[in-house]
C-alpha cells in the first residue's frame, strides 16, 4: 500500500489508455458539490453547463485524457426507486458525456450476485487502484483515498468493473425509477 498517494488529478494525467470508476453508493455528500446539490433540491435546476465554474476544471481533465486515447468509463450501481442524490446524478451526467466519458448504470438488484469491492475505486491502466473512502454520511473519510498497486487486488477490482459493465445500461438508455 502506498503511504504518498498521487493526487486523483495526477493519476489521470499519467494514465494513458485507460480509466475505469466505479461509484456503489446511493448518497454522497461531498463539500465540492453541496451548493449545487441543495440548488437541485429546491428548484430542480442542475448546472450542466460543461464551461461554468463548477464543471470546466472537470470537463478539461477528462477531455485532454480522452484526446491522448485513454479510455474513461464509469459505471454506477444503484437502489431503484433511485435517491434524490442519484437523480442529481443523472441529470449531470449529460457534462459526464460530453466529457468524453462513457457511463452506465446497474440497478443493485442485478448486481446481487457480482463480488464487488467494498469501496468506490478508480483503476488507472490496469495497474493502479484507487480506492475513495466516505464516512456513513456520504463525505470523505479520515483517509479518503489508497492506492493500492498489488496485480492480485487490480486484477479483483478491474475483473468487477468488467462484471458491472457487462451488465449495466448506457446513459442515454437508463430510465430513472
Amino acid at each position: 500500500m502506498s503511504q504518498n498517494v498521487p493526487s486523483f488529478d495526477e493519476l489521470m494525467e499519467a494514465a494513458q489508455r485507460s480509466a475505469m470508476h466505479l461509484e456503489m453508493r446511493d448518497q454522497y455528500a461531498v463539500g465540492d458539490e453541496a451548493d449545487d446539490f441543495n440548488t437541485w433540491l429546491r428548484n430542480g435546476q442542475r448546472d450542466a453547463d460543461p464551461s461554468s465554474e463548477y464543471w470546466a476544471p472537470w470537463v478539461d481533465m477528462i477531455s485532454r485524457a480522452v484526446t491522448r486515447g485513454v479510455v474513461v468509463r464509469r459505471a454506477r450501481i444503484v437502489s431503484e426507486p433511485v435517491t434524490d442524490y442519484i437523480r442529481y446524478e443523472h441529470a449531470g451526467t449529460v457534462v459526464n458525456v460530453h466529457a468524453g466519458e462513457q457511463v452506465r448504470w446497474l440497478p443493485r438488484q442485478r448486481a446481487a450476485d457480482l463480488m464487488l469491492p467494498g469501496a468506490d475505486l478508480w483503476i488507472f491502466d490496469g495497474s493502479q487502484v484507487l480506492f475513495n473512502h466516505f464516512s456513513g454520511d456520504g463525505n470523505w473519510g479520515d483517509l479518503p483515498m489508497e492506492l493500492r498497486t498489488e496485480p492480485s487486488i487490480v486484477k479483483q477490482c478491474s475483473d468487477a468493473f468488467e462484471a458491472v459493465w457487462e451488465r449495466a445500461v448506457p446513459h442515454d438508455k437508463y430510465e430513472i425509477h
